[in-house]
Protein backbone atom coordinates (compact mmCIF):
# COMPACT_ATOMS: atom_id res chain seq x y z
CA UNK A 1 0.00 0.00 0.00
CA UNK A 2 2.56 2.33 0.87
CA UNK A 3 4.40 2.00 -2.66
CA UNK A 4 1.28 2.65 -4.37
CA UNK A 5 0.46 5.49 -2.88
CA UNK A 6 4.60 7.21 -3.35
CA UNK A 7 5.45 6.88 0.39
CA UNK A 8 8.79 5.58 0.09
CA UNK A 9 9.39 2.35 1.70
CA UNK A 10 8.14 1.18 4.83
CA UNK A 11 9.64 1.55 8.36
CA UNK A 12 9.22 -1.57 10.37
CA UNK A 13 7.59 -0.32 14.04
CA UNK A 14 11.04 -1.23 15.71
CA UNK A 15 12.97 1.41 13.44
CA UNK A 16 13.01 5.08 15.13
CA UNK A 17 11.04 7.40 13.07
CA UNK A 18 13.57 10.41 12.42
CA UNK A 19 11.62 13.64 11.68
CA UNK A 20 15.13 15.66 9.80
CA UNK A 21 19.12 15.07 8.78
CA UNK A 22 21.35 17.34 11.43
CA UNK A 23 24.12 19.32 10.66
CA UNK A 24 25.62 21.13 13.19
CA UNK A 25 23.01 20.05 15.36
CA UNK A 26 20.09 21.84 13.33
CA UNK A 27 17.83 20.20 10.46
CA UNK A 28 19.25 19.96 7.19
CA UNK A 29 18.84 23.68 4.93
CA UNK A 30 16.94 24.14 1.72
CA UNK A 31 20.77 24.48 -0.12
CA UNK A 32 21.81 20.96 1.10
CA UNK A 33 23.21 18.74 -1.59
CA UNK A 34 20.61 17.11 -3.60
CA UNK A 35 21.70 13.53 -2.03
CA UNK A 36 20.89 15.27 1.78
CA UNK A 37 17.62 16.74 0.73
CA UNK A 38 16.72 12.86 -0.75
CA UNK A 39 17.98 11.55 2.64
CA UNK A 40 15.78 14.02 4.76
CA UNK A 41 12.64 13.35 2.32
CA UNK A 42 12.78 9.63 3.40
CA UNK A 43 12.91 10.12 6.55
CA UNK A 44 9.95 12.33 7.23
CA UNK A 45 6.93 11.00 8.04
CA UNK A 46 3.52 10.34 6.47
CA UNK A 47 0.27 10.35 8.13
CA UNK A 48 -0.29 6.52 6.74
CA UNK A 49 3.31 5.67 8.77
CA UNK A 50 2.54 7.43 11.56
CA UNK A 51 -1.03 5.56 12.04
CA UNK A 52 1.10 2.22 11.76
CA UNK A 53 3.51 3.32 14.72
CA UNK A 54 0.58 4.75 16.78
CA UNK A 55 -1.84 1.51 16.14
CA UNK A 56 0.88 -1.00 17.38
CA UNK A 57 2.30 0.84 20.31
CA UNK A 58 -1.58 0.87 21.55
CA UNK A 59 -2.56 -2.54 20.61
CA UNK A 60 -1.52 -3.28 23.88
CA UNK A 61 -4.15 -1.42 25.74
CA UNK A 62 -7.04 -0.86 23.39
CA UNK A 63 -9.62 -2.95 21.29
CA UNK A 64 -9.65 -0.07 19.10
CA UNK A 65 -6.09 0.75 18.31
CA UNK A 66 -6.56 2.13 14.60
CA UNK A 67 -9.62 4.02 15.54
CA UNK A 68 -7.36 5.53 18.68
CA UNK A 69 -4.14 6.40 16.32
CA UNK A 70 -6.57 8.09 13.79
CA UNK A 71 -8.57 10.19 16.78
CA UNK A 72 -5.08 11.38 18.04
CA UNK A 73 -3.22 12.38 14.80
CA UNK A 74 -6.82 14.30 14.16
CA UNK A 75 -6.47 16.04 16.94
CA UNK A 76 -2.81 16.80 16.59
CA UNK A 77 -3.12 17.94 12.96
CA UNK A 78 -6.23 19.98 13.81
CA UNK A 79 -8.49 18.24 11.26
CA UNK A 80 -11.65 15.63 11.11
CA UNK A 81 -10.65 12.00 10.76
CA UNK A 82 -12.18 11.75 7.08
CA UNK A 83 -9.52 14.96 5.96
CA UNK A 84 -6.81 12.81 7.44
CA UNK A 85 -7.65 9.51 5.97
CA UNK A 86 -8.33 11.03 2.49
CA UNK A 87 -4.72 11.76 2.73
CA UNK A 88 -2.77 9.22 3.55
CA UNK A 89 0.52 10.21 1.90
CA UNK A 90 0.90 13.98 3.31
CA UNK A 91 3.93 14.71 5.70
CA UNK A 92 4.07 15.90 9.38
CA UNK A 93 5.71 18.65 10.07
CA UNK A 94 8.71 17.86 13.03
CA UNK A 95 7.01 19.45 15.45
CA UNK A 96 3.79 17.19 14.71
CA UNK A 97 5.58 13.98 14.30
CA UNK A 98 7.01 14.91 17.97
CA UNK A 99 3.67 15.63 19.43
CA UNK A 100 2.02 12.75 18.03
CA UNK A 101 4.79 10.34 19.78
CA UNK A 102 4.89 12.09 22.84
CA UNK A 103 0.64 11.27 22.87
CA UNK A 104 0.68 7.93 22.01
CA UNK A 105 3.51 7.12 24.32
CA UNK A 106 1.55 8.57 27.18
CA UNK A 107 -1.62 6.94 25.70
CA UNK A 108 0.45 3.69 25.54
CA UNK A 109 0.52 4.14 29.16
CA UNK A 110 -3.36 3.29 30.13
CA UNK A 111 -3.57 7.40 30.07
CA UNK A 112 -7.33 8.05 29.29
CA UNK A 113 -7.58 8.97 25.77
CA UNK A 114 -10.10 12.32 25.94
CA UNK A 115 -7.45 13.52 29.18
CA UNK A 116 -4.94 14.14 25.87
CA UNK A 117 -7.12 15.45 23.73
CA UNK A 118 -9.60 17.05 26.05
CA UNK A 119 -12.76 16.19 24.31
CA UNK A 120 -15.20 13.78 24.63
CA UNK A 121 -18.33 13.15 22.29
CA UNK A 122 -21.48 12.83 24.42
CA UNK A 123 -24.92 12.72 22.92
CA UNK A 124 -23.36 13.96 19.59
CA UNK A 125 -22.17 16.72 21.34
CA UNK A 126 -18.74 17.32 22.05
CA UNK A 127 -17.53 18.24 25.70
CA UNK A 128 -13.98 20.14 27.32
CA UNK A 129 -13.13 17.26 29.83
CA UNK A 130 -10.06 17.44 32.18
CA UNK A 131 -8.70 14.15 34.45
CA UNK A 132 -10.57 16.39 37.48
CA UNK A 133 -14.03 15.06 36.14
CA UNK A 134 -15.11 11.77 35.13
CA UNK A 135 -15.07 10.74 31.27
CA UNK A 136 -18.66 10.65 30.10
CA UNK A 137 -19.50 7.40 28.63
CA UNK A 138 -22.31 6.43 26.26
CA UNK A 139 -24.46 3.75 28.74
CA UNK A 140 -25.19 7.69 30.63
CA UNK A 141 -27.02 8.63 27.79
CA UNK A 142 -29.53 6.32 28.73
CA UNK A 143 -30.25 8.70 31.71
CA UNK A 144 -30.31 11.70 29.23
CA UNK A 145 -33.09 9.73 26.92
CA UNK A 146 -34.83 8.94 29.97
CA UNK A 147 -35.07 12.62 31.59
CA UNK A 148 -36.30 14.44 28.16
CA UNK A 149 -38.89 12.10 27.95
CA UNK A 150 -40.26 13.61 31.01
CA UNK A 151 -39.73 17.57 29.27
CA UNK A 152 -38.94 18.83 32.76
CA UNK A 153 -38.69 22.20 33.18
CA UNK A 154 -36.62 22.72 36.16
CA UNK A 155 -34.03 19.91 36.61
CA UNK A 156 -31.45 19.46 39.32
CA UNK A 157 -28.11 17.39 37.96
CA UNK A 158 -26.14 15.89 41.25
CA UNK A 159 -22.71 15.44 40.48
CA UNK A 160 -22.22 17.11 37.30
CA UNK A 161 -18.90 16.62 36.96
CA UNK A 162 -18.28 18.13 33.40
CA UNK A 163 -21.57 19.16 32.92
CA UNK A 164 -22.83 16.83 30.13
CA UNK A 165 -26.11 15.44 31.63
CA UNK A 166 -26.98 19.23 32.27
CA UNK A 167 -25.37 20.55 29.45
CA UNK A 168 -27.10 18.19 27.12
CA UNK A 169 -30.70 18.49 28.86
CA UNK A 170 -30.28 22.27 28.45
CA UNK A 171 -30.04 21.80 24.43
CA UNK A 172 -32.34 19.41 23.85
CA UNK A 173 -35.18 21.65 26.62
CA UNK A 174 -34.34 24.77 25.54
CA UNK A 175 -37.22 26.05 28.39
CA UNK A 176 -35.20 23.95 31.21
CA UNK A 177 -33.35 26.03 33.78
CA UNK A 178 -31.21 23.31 34.44
CA UNK A 179 -28.82 23.17 37.99
CA UNK A 180 -25.80 21.74 37.90
CA UNK A 181 -24.52 20.39 41.23
CA UNK A 182 -20.78 19.19 42.52
CA UNK A 183 -18.79 19.37 45.20
CA UNK A 184 -15.68 19.68 43.17
CA UNK A 185 -14.34 23.27 42.22
CA UNK A 186 -12.50 21.80 39.37
CA UNK A 187 -15.13 20.36 38.11
CA UNK A 188 -17.46 22.79 38.07
CA UNK A 189 -15.05 25.16 36.53
CA UNK A 190 -14.78 22.20 33.74
CA UNK A 191 -19.28 22.30 33.74
CA UNK A 192 -19.13 25.94 33.02
CA UNK A 193 -17.12 26.22 30.49
CA UNK A 194 -18.73 23.90 28.69
CA UNK A 195 -22.20 25.59 29.22
CA UNK A 196 -20.27 28.38 27.84
CA UNK A 197 -19.13 26.12 25.22
CA UNK A 198 -22.98 25.40 23.95
CA UNK A 199 -24.68 28.63 24.42
CA UNK A 200 -26.51 27.08 27.07
CA UNK A 201 -24.49 29.19 30.27
CA UNK A 202 -27.85 31.43 31.22
CA UNK A 203 -30.15 28.07 31.94
CA UNK A 204 -27.34 26.12 33.72
CA UNK A 205 -26.33 27.18 36.75
CA UNK A 206 -23.46 26.09 38.19
CA UNK A 207 -23.34 25.51 41.90
CA UNK A 208 -21.22 23.68 44.69
CA UNK A 209 -22.78 21.52 46.53
CA UNK A 210 -22.43 18.31 48.31
CA UNK A 211 -25.12 15.93 47.30
CA UNK A 212 -28.35 18.58 47.82
CA UNK A 213 -27.25 20.35 50.66
CA UNK A 214 -27.78 23.67 48.59
CA UNK A 215 -31.46 23.60 47.98
CA UNK A 216 -33.24 25.56 45.09
CA UNK A 217 -37.28 25.59 45.10
CA UNK A 218 -38.82 22.49 44.23
CA UNK A 219 -38.29 20.80 41.00
CA UNK A 220 -39.10 18.84 38.08
CA UNK A 221 -36.47 16.18 38.03
CA UNK A 222 -33.68 15.37 39.89
CA UNK A 223 -30.66 13.07 38.00
CA UNK A 224 -27.49 11.86 39.20
CA UNK A 225 -24.85 9.46 37.54
CA UNK A 226 -23.05 9.13 41.25
CA UNK A 227 -19.88 7.53 42.03
CA UNK A 228 -21.57 3.75 42.61
CA UNK A 229 -18.35 1.67 42.52
CA UNK A 230 -17.53 -0.04 46.31
CA UNK A 231 -14.41 0.92 47.53
CA UNK A 232 -12.70 -2.54 47.56
CA UNK A 233 -12.99 -2.68 43.78
CA UNK A 234 -11.86 0.41 43.06
CA UNK A 235 -8.12 -0.63 42.61
CA UNK A 236 -8.99 -3.53 40.46
CA UNK A 237 -10.70 -0.83 38.07
CA UNK A 238 -8.89 -0.95 34.21
CA UNK A 239 -5.65 0.99 34.75
CA UNK A 240 -6.66 3.97 32.50
CA UNK A 241 -10.28 4.46 34.54
CA UNK A 242 -8.01 4.81 37.66
CA UNK A 243 -6.84 7.92 36.13
CA UNK A 244 -9.98 9.06 37.10
CA UNK A 245 -10.70 11.53 40.01
CA UNK A 246 -11.50 8.61 43.18
CA UNK A 247 -13.97 11.29 44.28
CA UNK A 248 -16.47 10.37 41.32
CA UNK A 249 -15.98 6.70 40.99
CA UNK A 250 -15.98 5.55 45.10
CA UNK A 251 -19.18 5.08 46.25
CA UNK A 252 -18.40 3.32 49.74
CA UNK A 253 -18.31 0.15 51.19
CA UNK A 254 -20.68 -1.27 49.08
CA UNK A 255 -21.03 1.68 46.44
CA UNK A 256 -24.16 3.52 47.53
CA UNK A 257 -23.08 5.76 49.97
CA UNK A 258 -23.99 8.72 47.61
CA UNK A 259 -26.82 6.90 46.70
CA UNK A 260 -28.66 6.73 50.09
CA UNK A 261 -27.67 10.42 50.60
CA UNK A 262 -29.60 11.61 47.53
CA UNK A 263 -32.45 9.05 48.40
CA UNK A 264 -32.90 11.27 51.87
CA UNK A 265 -32.44 14.48 50.75
CA UNK A 266 -34.55 14.53 47.32
CA UNK A 267 -38.16 14.15 48.63
CA UNK A 268 -37.29 17.37 50.06
CA UNK A 269 -36.37 18.87 46.67
CA UNK A 270 -38.74 17.30 44.42
CA UNK A 271 -42.26 18.77 43.62
CA UNK A 272 -45.53 16.88 43.60
CA UNK A 273 -45.28 14.57 40.51
CA UNK A 274 -41.23 15.19 39.75
CA UNK A 275 -39.04 12.41 38.79
CA UNK A 276 -36.01 11.39 40.48
CA UNK A 277 -33.39 9.56 37.85
CA UNK A 278 -30.17 7.77 39.47
CA UNK A 279 -27.57 5.49 37.22
CA UNK A 280 -26.32 2.56 39.83
CA UNK A 281 -24.51 -0.93 39.41
CA UNK A 282 -25.38 -3.49 37.27
CA UNK A 283 -25.73 -5.42 40.49
CA UNK A 284 -27.08 -2.65 42.32
CA UNK A 285 -31.07 -2.78 41.26
CA UNK A 286 -32.47 -5.24 44.24
CA UNK A 287 -30.95 -2.91 47.05
CA UNK A 288 -31.29 0.24 45.37
CA UNK A 289 -35.02 -0.29 44.98
CA UNK A 290 -35.42 -1.19 48.35
CA UNK A 291 -33.69 2.06 50.01
CA UNK A 292 -35.95 4.11 47.10
CA UNK A 293 -39.32 2.58 47.83
CA UNK A 294 -38.70 3.60 51.67
CA UNK A 295 -37.17 7.05 51.03
CA UNK A 296 -40.47 7.13 49.08
CA UNK A 297 -43.30 5.11 50.44
CA UNK A 298 -45.96 5.97 47.70
CA UNK A 299 -44.08 6.63 44.60
CA UNK A 300 -43.18 4.40 41.89
CA UNK A 301 -40.07 2.41 41.49
CA UNK A 302 -38.68 1.25 38.37
CA UNK A 303 -34.89 -0.05 37.88
CA UNK A 304 -34.10 0.19 33.82
CA UNK A 305 -31.90 -2.38 32.58
CA UNK A 306 -29.10 -1.19 29.51
CA UNK A 307 -28.78 -2.94 26.21
CA UNK A 308 -27.15 -5.70 27.69
CA UNK A 309 -30.25 -6.26 30.11
CA UNK A 310 -28.15 -4.90 32.99
CA UNK A 311 -29.64 -2.83 35.94
CA UNK A 312 -28.58 0.83 34.93
CA UNK A 313 -31.31 3.45 36.19
CA UNK A 314 -32.98 3.88 38.79
CA UNK A 315 -36.40 5.85 38.41
CA UNK A 316 -38.47 6.91 41.36
CA UNK A 317 -42.16 8.91 40.03
CA UNK A 318 -43.66 10.62 42.88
Amino acid sequence: MASALGLGRRRSVEEPFDVGVAIDGNTASPLASPHTREQQRQRETSVLQALEYASVHLAPITATPQLEAEVLLSHVRGCSRAALLAHPERELSPQEWKRYQDWVQKRATGYPLPYITRRVEFYDLEFDVSPEVLIPRPETEMLVDLALRRHPQTVVDVGTGSGCIAVTLAVHLPQALVYAFDISPQALAVAQQNAERHGVAERVIVMASDVLTTRPNPVDLVVSNPPYIPSAHCAGLPISVQYEPPLALDGGPDGLDIIRRLLSQAPAVLQPGGSLLVEIGADQGATVRELAQAAFPTAAVRIHPDMAGLDRVLEVQT
